[in-house]
């Protein structure tokens, strides 16, 4: 069985179980304070070119979001975010269990274009009942989205320029993060994000780590006693060397950028033989992710032999599925598929 259904599906690349068991006798202080902590922490902020980066571990991307927005956002305010956004539908309503409203843009690809998120505040802010609502207070950004979309250097600054205009944080979820920074179709650097974003995390459950996602704040704005917030969360893992030897390891040798890479160059391929045959595409991706119009019948013909995600419903005749790689993916699964399709 072919299994293309997302890109955490397996465990974890050997050089961080290699890492792992190496380490694995070392006694280590508790709760994120021991030394590959600490070199991770060093490693990502040479990557992201930004020396006063406050980095913090946490295990997964649900926890992640929730900490961040609900630690920046005041009691009256929501956090803006497309209307296929992470946290706007497949969160379980994490956010809102905080007590923050996602407050939702039409989409663009899955993207917040600049021009759209500028005409919903400005709307907001001319509403002269406004008083009465919620209000926003930071906007939420993924890349790639949930389509597995980019957003450009120009966009970006240009959400950067809104969110100044109205002082509003910017935040950007990198769950994929690496599947975006190792396209052949993007002009976004990590340096790049980390200058232009309030707040932002880089994912490892989705990029070849076992768990964990590296957040960091790149204007000395991580909340004030984050740790404790963190813990009276029951986010605070005591084992924080988890993620400080994983993360080490993803940042050195240009290991994390190699998984990404990896993961593209075969999505790309696998992009090539399902077009080659005929099939069509829901949305044109150039990360992990790719998203395919299937018949229903050739939808049942290909589960019995690939696993892959169900996306959405185009018809009564047609639906939509999504096949994802990752640092597991091998020549011979594309190849594989190739034959199947």
């Amino acid at each position: 069985m072919l299994s293309f259904e997302s890109d955490y599906i397996t465990g974890a690349h050997e050089r961080i179980l290699k890492r792992l068991m190496e380490t694995n006798r070392e006694s280590m202080s508790g709760y994120s304070k021991d030394i590959y902590c600490e070199s991770a922490k060093k490693k990502i902020r040479e990557a992201c070119a930004c020396d006063d980066a406050e980095i913090f571990f946490i295990a997964g991307g649900t926890q992640t979001n929730q900490l961040v927005i609900s630690t920046l956002l005041a009691t009256h305010e929501g956090v803006v975010a497309a209307d296929t956004g992470h946290v706007s539908l497949h969160e379980a309503g994490a956010i809102e269990y905080s007590g923050h409203k996602v407050l939702t843009v039409p989409h663009v690809d899955g993207k917040i274009m600049p021009e759209a998120l500028k005409e919903y505040l400005k709307g907001f802010y001319m509403d002269g009942n406004c008083e009465q609502m919620v209000f926003p207070g930071m906007v939420y950004i993924s890349h790639p989205t949930e389509y597995g979309t980019l957003y450009s250097a120009e966009e970006l600054r240009g959400l950067r320029s809104v969110c100044d205009e109205y002082k509003l944080p910017l935040y950007l979820d990198g769950a994929r993060l690496p599947y975006a920074l190792m396209s052949d179709n993007t002009d976004v650097t990590l340096p790049m994000i980390a200058e232009l974003c309030d707040v932002f995390y880089i994912g490892g459950t989705k990029a070849g780590a076992l768990c964990g996602e590296a957040l960091v704040y790149t204007r000395k704005n991580m909340p004030a006693h984050f740790n404790t917030i963190v813990k009276q969360r029951g986010a605070l893992l005591a084992k924080g060397r988890l993620f400080g030897v994983q993360f080490d390891e993803l940042f050195t040798d240009g290991l994390y950028f190699e998984i990404g890479k990896h993961a593209v160059k075969l999505a790309m391929r696998m992009k090539r033989a399902f077009l080659d045959k005929g099939y069509k595409l829901h949305i044109d991706s150039y990360t992990n992710q790719q998203f395919v119009i299937l018949e229903r019948s050739e939808w049942e013909r290909l589960r019995e032999k690939v696993g892959m995600s169900f996306w959405e419903n185009i018809d009564e005749n047609h639906l939509v599925v999504r096949l994802a790689t990752s640092f597991s993916t091998t020549e011979e699964d594309v190849e594989e598929l190739e034959k199947l399709i």
